[in-house]
C-alpha cells in the first residue's frame, strides 16, 4: 500500500489484478481496513477533542468499495463512533458534508485502474488530511501492523459489532445522503459565486440566467459510471437554466478507463459531435469525472472547425485561472489590499505566470500533491493575499476557494463566467490586459486564440512515466546533476535553443526552494531546471518526481511557444540524464 497524504491506495481486488471488476477483497484487506478506520477514529478523538467524533464514510464506484466500507463500519459502529453513511458520493460532495461535522473517511483511488482502492481521511477544513497529520495516522497505522495478531484481531472486532448497532448505521444511509447532497448544494453555490451570502449569490445567478436565456447551452457529461452519477450535477445545471445531457450514468458501470485525458475524453467529443448533427446545437460544453468525481477534464464545440475538441490539462487549467482571476478583480474592483495570487504545483506550465503577471497577480509554487498545493493557499491567505484559485495545471485540477478539492463544476462555472459574463466584461477584461483585440461576440476558441502558447508534455504520455532501477531519489537526482552539469558545456541543445543559464529548482510540501545548487535536497519531492534565454527570461523547463500514488517515476518538459520538436527534444535528454 502507498501511503501518501495524497491517499493511501493498492490493489484491493483479491485476485491482484489491477484490471479486476470484482468486488471481492482478501481477509488482510478487510483487516487493513478495520484497522486503518480505528487508526482515525481515536485520531480524530484526539483532534477533535471528543469522545464521540462524528464521521462522515462515503466511497465511490469502484466494485471493492462496498467491502473495505463494511470493515470500517463494523469496527466504528463497535466504539459507538457516530456515523454518516453516505454511500455512494463523490469526493467533493463528502468533503463539504464533513464541514459540518469532525472529519470522514471517503474510499477511492480517484483515476487508478478499477482493481485499485485506497482511502482518504480528512477533518472538517474541506480537504485531506496535510503531509504532517498524515505521518502521525500513517505511523500509528503502520505500528498497529506490527503488533501480534493484529490481522486475526481485526477481523474479530469486525465479527464482533452488534447487529442492531450495524442496522442503526445502514438505516440512516438515505437520510445521510441526501444531508450530503444539501450540504455539497450550498456549497457549490458559494464557491462559484464567491459569496456566503444568499442575496450575493442570487444577484450572481441572475447574471447567469439571463445571458442563458438569451443563447442556451448545453452541458454534456461523460459519468463513466462513477460517483457522480449520483451527485447534483444534472439538477444543479438544469436549474442554473442549461440543459444536461449524460451517458453511461449507471453507478458502477465503468466502460473504458477512468482517468480523465484524452485518450478517454474521446468519447465525450464522439457523443458531443453526435448531438450536434442530430440538431442539438445547444451541446457546447462537455466534460467526464473520474471515479471519485473531483476532476473533470473539458470538450468544447469549436464553431469555426465545426468540430468537437478536446482541451489539454494545462489548457483547461489556464481557462480557469483567466477566469477567476478576471472575476475576482471584478468582485473586489477598487477594494483596497487586494492582492491577487495563485498557488500551483510545480509542473504547471509557465503560462501561468504570463497569464498571473497580465492580471497583477502573483504565483506561487509547492510540490506536487493536492495538500500541499491546498496548504501553500492557505500560508499565503495568511499572509494577506487573495488565492481565489489554486490547483495542478499538471493534471487540469482546478480548486477554487473556499473549497479545498478539485471539482469539475467549480471548472464548467469558471468557463461559464468567462462565457456568458459579457456585460461584467471579465473576457474584455483580459485583453485590454494582454494588448489584443476585443470582439463582443467572441466563443471559447476566440478565448484560447488569446492565452500564452506553450507546449508542455501531457501527464498521461507514456513518455512522461519511467520505471527506474535507483530507488533512493536523492541519490538518483545527485546522478543526475552530474551528468546534467557535464554535459551542459557541451550539449548541442543548449546552442540550438539559445539557452544562456539554467536554474534548479526543489519544491518539497509547501516549500520552493529557488537557485538551489544541491540538487539531491528535494529528496521525494520534485526538481524542476528552468533555462533562460538571452533576454534572460525563463523559456523552458524540465521537471522529475517519483509518485507518491504509484510505482513510477514521471518526467515532463514546458515549453514556450509552439515548439513541438523542442519539447520533445528536451524531453529526452532528461531521460538519457536519468538512464
Amino acid at each position: 500500500m502507498i501511503l501518501s497524504a495524497s491517499g493511501w491506495r493498492k490493489v484491493f481486488a483479491a485476485s491482484g489484478n489491477e484490471q479486476d471488476k470484482s468486488p471481492e477483497i482478501t481477509n488482510s484487506d478487510k483487516a487493513l481496513s478495520a484497522i486503518a478506520a480505528e487508526v482515525f477514529f481515536d485520531y480524530l478523538c484526539d483532534v477533535a477533542k471528543t469522545p464521540c467524533p462524528v464521521i462522515a464514510l462515503g466511497m465511490d464506484t469502484r466494485p471493492t468499495g462496498k467491502e473495505i466500507a463494511l470493515a470500517m463500519l463494523h469496527v466504528l459502529a463497535k466504539k459507538d463512533c457516530v456515523i454518516q453513511y453516505t454511500g455512494i458520493s463523490s469526493a467533493p460532495e463528502i468533503m463539504a458534508y464533513a464541514k459540518k461535522l469532525d472529519g470522514f473517511i471517503y474510499i477511492s483511488a480517484s483515476h487508478n485502474p478499477i482493481g485499485h482502492n485506497g482511502i482518504k481521511f480528512g477533518i472538517n477544513d474541506g480537504g485531506v488530511v496535510n503531509a504532517q497529520e498524515n505521518a502521525k495516522i500513517t505511523a500509528e497505522f503502520l505500528k498497529r501492523l506490527s503488533e501480534d495478531g493484529a490481522e486475526e484481531k481485526a477481523l474479530e472486532r469486525i465479527k464482533s459489532c452488534p447487529l442492531n448497532k450495524m442496522e442503526s448505521v445502514l438505516s440512516g444511509e438515505k437520510a445521510a445522503k441526501h444531508n450530503s447532497l444539501k450540504a455539497y448544494e450550498d456549497f457549490v453555490k458559494e464557491t462559484v459565486s464567491d459569496s456566503a451570502n444568499p442575496a450575493h449569490q442570487e444577484d450572481f445567478f441572475q447574471i447567469i440566467h439571463g445571458e442563458l436565456d438569451k443563447k442556451p447551452m448545453g452541458i454534456l457529461c461523460d459519468f463513466n459510471g462513477s460517483s457522480r452519477t449520483l451527485c447534483i450535477d444534472k439538477n444543479f445545471l438544469n436549474n442554473h437554466h442549461m440543459n444536461f445531457y449524460a451517458m453511461n450514468g449507471n453507478p458502477g458501470e465503468i466502460v473504458h478507463e477512468i482517468i480523465p485525458e484524452s485518450e478517454n475524453l474521446v468519447y465525450v467529443a464522439e457523443e458531443m459531435e453526435r448531438l450536434q448533427a442530430a440538431g442539438q446545437k445547444d451541446a457546447v460544453l462537455g466534460y467526464m469525472p473520474d471515479c471519485d468525481g473531483d476532476r473533470g477534464n473539458i470538450v468544447y464545440w469549436d464553431e469555426k472547425q465545426n468540430k468537437a475538441v478536446i482541451l489539454k490539462a494545462q489548457e483547461v487549467f489556464s481557462l480557469s485561472v483567466l477566469a477567476e482571476l478576471t472575476f475576482s478583480i471584478w468582485c473586489h474592483q477598487g477594494e483596497e489590499g487586494f492582492k491577487p495570487a495563485v498557488c500551483v504545483n510545480c509542473p504547471t506550465s509557465m503560462r501561468i505566470e504570463e497569464i498571473a503577471e497580465c492580471l497583477g497577480a502573483s504565483v506561487f509554487r509547492g510540490e506536487v500533491g493536492e495538500a500541499n498545493v491546498v496548504n501553500l493557499a492557505r500560508e499565503k491567505r495568511a499572509e494577506g493575499w487573495n488565492v481565489r484559485i489554486l490547483g495542478e495545471g499538471s493534471n487540469g485540477g482546478t480548486i477554487t476557494y473556499p473549497a479545498s478539492v478539485r471539482d469539475p463544476l467549480n471548472t464548467l462555472f469558471a468557463i461559464i463566467k468567462l462565457l456568458v459574463m459579457k456585460e461584467s466584461g471579465l473576457f474584455e477584461m483580459w485583453c485590454k490586459k494582454r494588448g489584443v483585440s476585443y470582439n463582443p461576440n467572441y466563443t471559447l476558441s476566440d478565448i484560447l486564440e488569446t492565452l500564452p502558447k506553450y507546449t508542455t508534455t501531457g501527464v498521461s504520455e507514456s513518455r512522461a512515466v519511467l520505471k527506474v532501477r535507483e530507488m533512493d531519489h536523492a541519490k538518483l537526482k545527485s546522478a543526475f546533476q552530474k551528468n546534467f552539469e557535464k554535459e551542459w558545456k557541451t550539449s548541442p541543445l543548449v546552442k540550438k535553443y539559445g539557452f544562456t543559464r539554467y536554474e534548479g529548482v526543489l519544491t518539497n510540501g509547501t516549500k520552493e526552494t529557488r537557485n538551489a545548487t544541491d540538487w539531491s535536497l528535494s529528496g521525494k519531492g520534485g526538481l524542476k531546471v528552468i533555462f533562460y534565454d538571452k533576454e534572460d527570461k525563463p523559456c523552458a523547463f524540465i521537471w522529475m518526481r517519483g509518485s507518491g500514488t504509484e510505482p513510477v517515476f514521471r518526467v515532463m518538459c514546458d515549453v514556450k511557444g509552439d515548439n513541438i520538436q523542442m519539447e520533445k527534444e528536451l524531453l529526452e535528454w532528461e531521460t538519457s540524464l536519468l538512464s
